[in-house]
């Protein structure tokens, strides 16, 4: 009786940040550095990357309460250049949500350095966040690039097919001219400065990155510093993505 006992106790129980992501507070990877900076606490102690917590258990990060959010949101931000995206303050640079000031806590759905623009999408939806990051689903986001000096068909093909950065090879993606120092490009990963790097080893150098599309979502209708909500039908669209994916495990 006492096995099956602790046997149901284990299972009712969740990991703490899978927790803390799904309260809406922060990303599980955010949540496993906090814990690792020691300032998380379950009623009275400290917790461990990995450690489960029963649900009503009450929960702190820096001394104050963490409540989960009734409203879930998924925002499309036009971040403006200048922007970091991240939610801790970083000296005087204007972090993405010090700049929103949403009234409720929202975190990026991945990364768009300081100096680009363009599409980012924030929520208080830990699980889209991870499924949208999976690298293995391939989702798309496409950028308009401008660099500085002329481009020709063999750098189109060549940045198309794989190019060399950070130990690794990039995936093969679609690549359009646009201009005679701009193009289009799609990707479906998200390497650290990516296309900075793979433009650089062609010996030319990004002046304009712009990220125009995150799977469904685009910045139609929005200008530079404006955000917006998800509407139903992207957010339709975007679960039965999510669902097709859940369904090829």
């Amino acid at each position: 009786m006492s096995e099956n006992l602790s046997s149901a106790e284990s299972r009712n129980k969740i990991r703490i940040n899978k927790y803390l992501s799904e309260a809406g507070f922060c990303s599980r990877r955010e949540a496993d550095r906090l814990i690792l900076e020691g300032r998380v606490r379950v009623e009275d102690r400290e917790v461990r990357i990995g450690e489960k917590i029963f649900p009503d258990e009450r929960i702190y990060v820096d001394g104050k309460p963490v409540l989960k959010e009734s409203k879930k949101v998924l925002l499309l931000f036009y971040k403006p250049r200048g922007i970091v995206c991240s939610t801790r303050r970083q000296g005087d640079e204007i972090t993405v949500t010090r700049y929103l000031d949403y009234p409720l806590r929202v975190y990026p759905v991945g990364r768009l350095d300081k100096d680009s623009e363009g599409l980012l999408l924030l929520t208080n939806r830990g699980e889209l966040v991870n499924q949208i990051l999976r690298g293995r689903y391939f989702h798309e986001k496409e950028y308009c690039v401008t660099v500085d000096r002329e481009i020709d068909r063999e750098f189109i093909l060549k940045m198309s097919q794989g190019v060399p950065i950070l130990d690794t090879v990039t995936r093969p993606c679609v690549v359009r001219q646009t201009g005679k120092r701009e193009f289009r490009i799609i990707l479906t990963q998200g390497l650290n400065r990516q296309i900075r790097r793979m433009c650089e080893h062609f010996d030319c150098h990004v002046v304009k990155l712009k990220r125009i599309r995150i799977m469904n979502f685009t910045l139609k209708g929005l200008e530079a510093g404006q955000y917006r909500e998800a509407t139903v039908e992207e957010m339709r669209k975007l679960e039965e993505t999510i669902g097709l994916e859940r369904g090829r495990k």
